[in-house]
């Protein structure tokens, strides 16, 4: 027995023939993926635990009824939207049925559009359950990847699949990030996943440490090296020792240490400051930088023969803006563990917002992220640019009417999603959750060109 493709977005199970087609179409002109049923014998174990549609099932047919299928499908996922249909008489049947889990019914007869509002309803509720339900079974186990790199784009997929083939060897790496892209975070995963995980993890910021300390908190001192050095000190790299060591910020480094550093890594040695003794280090050693370092060196400001020790194995973080939809998926995430630590009911983004987060640079990369979904959870503003940048007709700007200020936030909505790349104006119209044919006509409304913003004309409904 097949299973139910992946594809479809609802599965219509009626055993009338001319009702099923009927509502077969409706949906279909709508831009829904549909398949259809007669009956719904063997149904449940045709879908899989995490397929991402709905079911519309009539609930008086032969064999299973929809009720019977309802628990069937409530056994396997409770939380798979199932939508009813209904004659009058069948009404508090379908009441008893939503007290059991139903998503929603429909009285027949009922209007195209109460149908369309109820399945697009569902199908964004499914699509929600499925994100949570994915984050939480990666964060379920510390230890994964997945579980500490969230996101499906494909730069965040390579570089999983990196730091994989990375972590079982004992390579040092260079890590290139911008400033917030989650270094030290790809840092410890290197040495949770390696055979090091059981020795120290010891992480400096180099920027962080004054120049007249460097050396000593790094190399560390014997007692006596200097004035004020009244006992011995155990260096970063020394007690990092069966481990690895952490250093950001690696541009920062003085010429002078940088001298100390490349022959550490040559070597496997560290001497104290104010001793004789090479100490043997067996250390893993994983730097990050945010700049340029083949620059800094071609410029002086960074020793070429330490690049070039240090670009064994880079490793490259894609900055957020680079990410797609992994920004939405993450601002959830830290949204909801905000709501859960500050006991506060959690709180749904907006379109007009969803648009703004994936519209926003992000130039702070996933720390400013971060900190914009703990206001959101908060009750505060996202502080971001929430509206999109639309020019209006010069005779509309002066209309503060309901009506003006409606056709602006609809014209802005599809001027914001326009600005996402959709292969087909049919990818546009389900985005916005609209049928093809309305959306082309309130494109030509609007004076907006689906061509312009990567796609084909508008005067396609492909």
């Amino acid at each position: 027995m097949s299973m139910i493709d992946s594809r479809t977005q609802v599965l219509l199970i009626d055993d009338d023939p001319h009702l099923r087609q009927a509502l077969s179409q409706t949906l279909d002109l709508a831009g829904l993926k549909v398949s259809t049923l007669a009956d719904a014998h063997g149904v449940a174990a045709r879908i899989e635990r995490d397929w991402p549609g709905v079911v519309v099932s009539d609930i008086r047919m032969p064999g299973i009824d929809g009720l019977q299928l309802l628990q069937q499908l409530q056994e396997q996922d409770p939380e798979l939207p199932v939508l009813l249909i209904t004659g009058h008489g069948d009404v508090p049947l379908a009441v008893q049925a939503m007290r059991a889990g139903a998503y929603d019914f429909l009285e027949k007869p009922f209007a195209s559009d109460d149908l369309l509002d109820s399945v697009r309803r569902a199908l964004a509720l499914r699509r929600l359950v499925l994100d949570n339900r994915s984050l939480r079974m990666a964060l379920a186990d510390r230890h994964t990847l997945s579980a500490r790199l969230v996101g499906q784009s494909p730069a965040m997929l390579r570089l999983r699949e990196q730091i994989g083939a990375l972590a079982g060897i004992n390579s040092d790496v260079l890590i290139l990030g911008e400033t917030g892209a989650g270094k030290e975070v790809v840092a410890r995963a290197l040495h949770d996943l390696s055979s090091r995980r059981n020795g120290p993890f010891v992480a400096i910021n180099a920027g962080a440490l004054a120049e007249s300390v460097v050396e000593s908190e790094l190399f560390g001192h014997e007692q006596g090296a200097f004035t004020g050095a009244q006992k011995r000190r155990i260096g970063k790299f020394e007690f990092a020792n069966g481990g690895t060591l952490f250093l950001d910020e690696i541009e920062s480094m003085s010429l002078d240490v940088q001298v100390k550093l490349l022959r550490l890594l040559q070597e496997r040695v560290v001497e104290r400051l104010g001793g004789n003794q090479l100490i043997p280090l067996d250390i893993r050693v994983i730097a990050a930088t945010k700049e340029d370092l083949r620059l800094a060196a071609d410029q002086g400001r960074f020793r070429a023969d330490l690049y070039y020790r240090l670009n064994v194995a880079p490793l490259r973080i894609p900055a957020l803006r680079e990410r797609g939809e992994d920004a939405l998926l993450l601002f959830q995430y830290f949204a909801e563990a905000a709501s859960s630590r500050h006991n506060l009911t959690e709180r749904h983004l907006q379109p007009v917002q969803r648009a703004a987060l994936l519209r926003h640079p992000w130039p702070g990369n996933v720390r400013e992220l971060q900190n914009a979904a703990e206001r959101f959870a908060l009750g505060l503003e996202l502080d971001l640019d929430l509206q999109p940048q639309v020019a209006m007709p010069r005779e509309e700007s002066s209309d503060s009417g309901l009506n003006a200020q409606v056709e602006a936030f609809e014209r802005s909505l599809i001027s914001a999603e326009l600005s996402r790349s959709h292969s087909s104006l049919r990818s546009l119209a389900e985005a916005l959750g609209v049928p093809r044919k309305t959306l082309h006509d309130k494109l030509r409304k609007h004076g907006l060109n689906f061509a312009d913003a990567g796609g084909s004309s508008p005067g396609s409904l492909d």
